[in-house]
């Protein structure tokens, strides 16, 4: 006999036995209500486009964008967050096609609000870069750098315009300084009191972001490292997680999620409000292009990745996977 069995005590291995008793004793759930869905629509086409480095996530059409979001509310899917990819003639540097009150972004929230109601949280991105020509964040100064101060201004417009469009939740991912604070006070003083900011608190420049260019026609020349966060840092993100709380964020978002669970776990410790992690382009790539190849299996190594996600802190998971996820558990 082991030494291991000449004690009375538990033994780990006995709440292992069965996928019952696993189950019993699972310590985080993933749950559809967990699960927002980020998706694309397109101006000025007719049929969905595939984007070829995320398999299975296309550019909708208004009309799939619909469909879409109703299977994602009939899976149990709690949220959708829209992105608005506008035709290439209508970027300039200001990117004033994302505060048109009739830019595809506000028409797609519009539609999406006639077709779900308030029984989907409709979430809005709130980022200048797919409206802009040269494809940043924000406005450019004369020496070419990213103003910040003058891209707030265009930050309460756009917080504006989409909330008139129906968004319930608007989400600034462009790490200005002072976004959240700004986009708060445009909405108090425009009667959305009532509609919530998703801050993008921890958004690092990330090598997994690449997909995500396609899926949103990115005219970008460069990077963005001047504005993201530094992935070696993480003091850094609990400063921002200060500035946001103290600005009015009613939620916080650390970006991408999995190669970022330690700032995840860190936030989701020192605070009271929800907190949210995004499985991005680049993550889900890794996974589909691995199991196209057999290396792994598609299926559980979505769920462990989501699981593990959860189980660092999360409250609320962005996946492309969502209605996919939702309509398995």
């Amino acid at each position: 006999m082991t030494k291991y069995g000449t004690f009375p005590g538990a033994r780990p291995r006995r709440l292992r036995t069965t996928p019952a008793m696993r189950r019993m004793v699972a310590e985080h759930r993933l749950h559809p209500a967990d699960l927002i869905l980020p998706a694309f629509v397109r101006e000025g086409i007719s049929e969905p486009v595939p984007i070829s480095a995320m398999p299975g996530v296309v550019q909708h059409t208004r009309d799939t964008l619909r469909k879409a979001a109703v299977e994602a509310l009939e899976a149990g899917v709690s949220g959708i967050m829209l992105f608005g990819v506008p035709e290439e003639a209508k970027k300039d540097a200001a990117g004033t096609a994302g505060t048109d009150s009739d830019g595809i972004l506000q028409v797609a929230l519009r539609d999406v609000r006639a077709e779900v109601g308030d029984d989907l949280v409709v979430m809005s991105d709130l980022c200048l870069d797919e409206f802009t020509d040269h494809g940043h964040c924000g406005v450019l100064d004369a020496r070419g750098r990213v103003d910040n101060d003058a891209t707030l201004e265009r930050y309460a417009e756009m917080a504006q315009v989409q909330a008139d469009a129906g968004a319930h939740v608007v989400a600034p991912s462009g790490m200005m300084d002072g976004q959240v604070g700004v986009i708060r006070d445009a909405l108090d003083q425009t009667g959305h009191e009532d509609v919530s900011v998703l801050a993008y608190t921890a958004k690092y420049s990330s090598a997994f972001y690449g997909p995500f260019r396609e899926a949103v026609g990115s005219s970008l020349q460069g990077d963005r490292k001047t504005y993201q966060q530094d992935p070696a840092n993480l003091r850094e993100s609990m400063r921002e997680l200060a500035l946001d709380l103290e600005e009015g964020a009613d939620m916080v978002m650390v970006k991408p999620a999995l190669p970022y669970l330690d700032v995840l776990a860190k936030v989701a410790d020192a605070v009271d409000v929800p907190v949210a992690a995004y499985q991005i382009s680049g993550e889900l790539a890794m996974i589909e292009a691995a199991a196209e190849k057999g290396w792994i299996d598609r299926d559980k190594a979505i769920l462990e990745t989501l699981t593990g996600i959860k189980r660092a802190g999360a409250d609320l998971i962005l996946t492309y996977w969502a209605t996919e996820v939702a309509r398995g558990l």
